[in-house]
C-alpha cells in the first residue's frame, strides 16, 4: 500500500500557555501533535488498556492496536489527513481541571472516574439521566430499558442531590444541563425537575429528546414556564423511510410540529442526527436547510457519527465509518455554503473567548477545552428575511481573531482593566471585522452582541427577536468514542459529563463506552417496576404507526 505526503498549513505562531499541572497537582501531559504519535486505546474485545499507533495512510488517519489475546485491531479515526492537522494546529492548551475532583485518588484513565486528578477539563454541559424508559425503541440506542432489561429512574431527591454535584463544581460551577434518558420528557416528574433546576440556579436548561411529548403544544408551554430553554431534538432526516429504519416508526410529521411549536413558546432548538454511512449521510445538506428554513428557532446542528457497539468485523467497519472529515465535506458538498478546509475548526478554538469573558467579569465561565479531535465546526448567520446563510470566516480573520483574544486573555491583570475600559478591549478586536464582506444588517456591535450572547444563554436568549443578537447556526459535529477507535488523551480532556446518584461525574465517553460506567450505575441504581409511576405518554406514536399501517392494508 502507499503513502501518500501531504505538507501541512503553516502552523500558527502564537504561543500557547500550557498548565503544567491540573488544580490537584497531577502531571498533565501536553497534546502530542503531527503524525505519527503513539497513544493509548482500549482492546474491543476485553478493554485490556493497550499501546496505540495513530498514523496516515493514503491520505487518511489510522489508529492500529494489538492484544496479545485477541490480535490486532485497525480503524479510521479521521478520513482526511489535512483536516486532522489542522484542527490540532487550532488548539489553545489544555485547561486545569476541577479543584474538587470526585476522585482524588485517581491513578489510571479511563478505570478511575469519576472526575479524577487526571482530568483536565470542567464541566461545559452536564448529561442528567432522568430514566432509561421511552416511548420509542430504537435500534441506534444505548440508553434503553427495552433493551437493558432493567429500569433505571433516580427518585425526584437524587436527581435534587446530582443537580447539586454540579452546582458544586470548583472553580466553575456547572450551569449548563441537559436532561436525557431514555425519554426525559417521560419522567412522571418532568415538570417539577425543571422547576428545581431553574431554582437552583442553572442558566441554561435543555432536554435530549425524540420530541413525541413536545409536539403537545401544551405540555410545551408547560415546559417552557417551568424553566426549559433548549430542545436537543433528534432528527435524523427529512423523510419517514430514515426514521423508520434508525427510529422504528415514521416521526416527520412529529418534528415538524414539535419545531412549530418551539417557534410559538420561544424555545430553542439544536437538531441532532445520529449519522450511519449508507443510510442518512445523503441527507446532511437538507438537514441543514431544514435548519436555516427554521432559524427562528433553530440554533445549531450537533452532527454525530455512530458509535458501534458490540463487535464488528473488519470490512463492515470500514464500510460504516464515518468520521468529522466526513461531515466537513458532506456538508460543504451537498450545501455549498461552506468549504471543508477553510471554515472548520475544533470547537476547542473557542476557549480564548472564554478566556477573555471570564477576565473581564472576573468569574470563571464554562471552557470548551476538549480535545480537538473530538469535534469540529462552523458558525453560519443567517439573513432573518432572505435566509441567505454566511460562514463566520468570510468576513471575520477568525485565526487572527482568537490568537489576539488569547493574548488580551493572557495581560488581563485587573490593573490593565482599570485603565481600558471593556468596550475598548472588545474594539481592539474590530481589525478581524469586515463589514463590507458581512451579511446585510450585521454591524461589528451586534456582531459583538451575537458572540456575547453564545456564551451568556441569558443574553442569547433576551435577543431571540434578533434586535440584540444576530441569527446564527453552529453546524457541528461530535463523535463520541467506541472501542475500535478509543483514544484515552481524549477522555481526559471530556467536557461533557454525566451526572450519577453515587455522587460523582463521568466523562461522557468511560459512561457509555470504554469502562461502560452507564450499566454499571444503572444496575446500582435500578429500580422494582413496580413501585414506579406511569411514564408520561400523551401521544403514542407507536400505536398510530400501526392503525396507519393496518389502514393501509385496507385500502391496498
Amino acid at each position: 500500500m502507499s503513502t501518500t505526503t501531504f505538507s501541512p498549513v503553516k502552523r500558527p505562531t502564537f504561543k500557547i500557555l500550557q498548565p503544567e499541572f491540573t488544580l490537584t497537582g497531577a502531571s498533565i501531559k501536553r497534546l502530542v501533535k503531527g503524525l505519527p504519535k503513539d497513544t493509548v486505546s482500549l482492546c474491543p474485545e476485553c478493554r485490556k488498556v493497550l499501546p496505540a499507533r495513530e498514523f496516515e495512510l493514503n491520505g487518511k488517519v489510522w489508529m492500529a492496536k494489538t492484544c496479545e489475546e485477541h490480535g490486532e485491531f485497525r480503524d479510521v479515526v479521521f478520513s482526511d489527513v489535512k483536516l486532522y492537522h489542522k484542527m490540532e494546529e487550532w488548539n489553545f492548551g489544555d485547561n486545569a481541571g476541577n479543584s474538587n475532583p470526585n476522585n482524588e485518588q485517581g491513578a489510571n484513565c479511563p478505570t478511575d472516574c469519576g472526575l479524577c486528578t487526571l482530568h483536565t477539563s470542567h464541566t461545559a454541559l452536564a448529561n442528567l439521566d432522568l430514566t432509561n424508559r421511552c416511548n420509542l425503541t430504537c435500534p441506534v440506542c444505548f440508553a434503553n430499558a427495552n433493551t437493558s432489561g432493567y429500569v433505571y429512574e433516580p427518585s425526584f431527591e437524587q436527581v435534587r442531590g446530582m443537580l447539586q454535584t454540579l452546582r458544586d463544581e470548583r472553580p466553575v460551577d456547572g450551569r449548563c444541563v441537559q436532561f436525557s434518558g431514555g425519554e426525559p420528557t417521560v419522567y412522571p416528574r418532568f415538570l417539577d425537575v425543571l422547576r428545581m433546576a431553574r431554582g437552583m440556579g442553572f442558566s441554561h436548561i435543555q432536554a435530549a429528546t425524540n420530541g413525541i411529548e413536545l409536539s403537545n403544544l401544551d405540555f410545551a408551554r408547560e415546559c417552557k414556564e417551568a424553566g426549559l430553554n433548549t430542545l436537543y431534538l433528534q432528527f435524523d432526516g427529512v423523510d419517514d423511510d430514515i426514521y423508520r429504519r434508525v427510529r422504528g416508526v415514521p416521526l416527520l410529521e412529529i418534528k415538524m410540529k414539535t419545531i412549530d411549536n418551539c417557534r410559538k413558546t420561544g424555545m430553542k432548538i439544536i437538531f441532532v442526527p445520529t449519522i450511519v454511512r449508507g443510510l442518512n449521510d445523503h441527507q446532511i445538506g437538507d438537514i441543514v436547510r431544514v435548519a436555516i428554513e427554521n432559524i427562528d428557532c433553530v440554533s445549531g446542528i450537533s452532527f454525530q457519527p455512530v458509535a458501534f457497539t458490540g463487535r464488528i468485523n473488519r470490512r463492515e467497519l470500514e464500510q460504516k465509518r464515518f468520521t468529522l472529515a466526513d461531515l466537513a465535506k458532506c456538508v460543504s458538498d451537498q450545501t455549498g455554503i461552506t468549504d471543508a478546509y477553510n471554515d472548520f475548526f475544533p470547537l476547542a478554538c473557542v476557549t480564548p473567548f472564554s478566556k477573555l469573558t471570564s477576565a473581564l467579569r472576573g468569574v470563571g465561565v464554562p471552557t470548551i477545552s476538549s480535545h480537538p479531535h473530538c469535534s469540529l465546526g462552523t458558525y453560519l448567520f443567517v439573513d432573518d428575511e432572505t435566509r441567505q446563510a454566511v460562514p463566520i470566516t468570510r468576513f471575520v480573520d477568525v485565526g487572527a481573531m482568537l490568537q489576539d483574544m488569547d493574548e488580551l486573555s493572557r495581560k488581563s491583570s485587573r490593573a490593565i482593566f482599570k485603565l481600558y475600559t471593556k468596550m475598548r478591549v472588545w474594539n481592539s478586536l474590530k481589525k478581524h471585522f469586515h463589514e463590507d464582506r458581512a451579511p446585510r444588517g450585521l454591524t461589528f456591535t451586534k456582531f459583538l452582541q451575537t458572540l456575547q450572547g453564545m456564551t451568556d444563554k441569558k443574553l442569547g436568549r433576551d435577543g431571540k427577536d434578533g434586535t440584540y443578537t444576530y441569527r446564527t447556526l453552529l453546524v457541528a459535529g461530535m463523535h463520541f468514542q467506541d472501542l475500535y477507535n478509543y483514544d484515552i488523551e481524549r477522555v481526559k480532556r471530556c467536557v461533557i459529563h454525566y451526572t450519577a446518584p453515587d455522587g460523582k461525574l463521568y466523562p461522557f465517553c468511560t459512561y457509555n463506552s470504554g469502562p461502560e460506567f452507564r450499566e454499571k450505575i444503572e444496575r446500582e441504581f435500578a429500580v422494582p417496576v413496580d413501585t414506579l409511576e406511569p411514564m408520561r405518554c400523551t401521544v403514542d406514536v407507536r400505536a398510530k404507526a400501526k392503525q396507519n399501517e393496518a389502514d393501509l392494508v385496507a385500502i391496498g
